[in-house]
């Protein structure tokens, strides 16, 4: 039995089947951005990405009678975006598998922190919040974008689906069409290396 398509999708659906462009523009308002950080996962560069989100978004609407609400709408949309996005990277002859954006080999936290036994050398430190809640604070914001902007694409890619953007590990592995594993290893590696900076603003280091 396919599934029923959650009514606040519905409803919306019917709106912009009906030409409502006050709820296209809240639309756009509200995923614009984590598509644009999608899209330039897979494209050279900043402009390339919104010539994609622009297409995109002529692509939703005219494809709208196509969504049966199997998925989010989201889900649906950043399909569509993800599509495009390879196909504006293969002209740029820059496209790789989303999962190969990031190294395999790549260690979570520096290896100097533990004793050769395994035991922390300097554990993290412990604050009230965590690194996705701290994000959000005006004071840290500055200092956590300059270094969510030098993380690998990947793990740059899901920590902002997640952790900024609000989306469920479901949308984001169906949207990037990797398996739940590999998205918990990108958002935790992600996390990780943002936790460290945050470390380094507490203390003083990145100020």
């Amino acid at each position: 039995m396919p599934e029923i398509e959650k009514p606040d999708d519905a409803a919306l659906c019917g709106r912009l089947r009906d030409g409502d462009e006050a709820s296209f523009r809240i639309l756009v308002k509200e995923l614009h951005s984590a598509l644009t950080r999608v899209a330039l996962a897979f494209v050279g560069s900043q402009a390339a990405a919104e010539e994609v989100v622009q297409d995109t978004w002529v692509a939703v609407i005219a494809g709208l009678d196509q969504f049966e609400g199997r998925s989010t709408l989201r889900t649906w949309i950043g399909r569509i975006l993800v599509n495009r996005a390879k196909t504006r990277g293969v002209r740029e002859q820059r496209v790789v598998p989303f999962s190969a954006l990031s190294p395999e080999d790549e260690a979570p936290v520096e290896p100097e922190r533990f004793f050769a036994a395994g035991f922390w050398r300097v554990p993290p430190q412990r604050w009230d919040d965590a690194p996705e809640q701290l994000v959000l604070r005006k004071e840290a914001r500055t200092h956590i974008e300059r270094e969510l902007a030098s993380l690998p694409a990947a793990q740059r890619t899901v920590v902002t689906l997640r952790d900024l953007e609000g989306w469920s590990s479901e949308e984001v592995c169906n949207v990037l069409e990797l398996a739940e594993t590999n998205q918990r290893v990108l958002l935790h590696r992600g996390r990780t290396r943002l936790r460290a900076a945050l470390e380094r603003y507490h203390s003083g280091e990145g100020r």
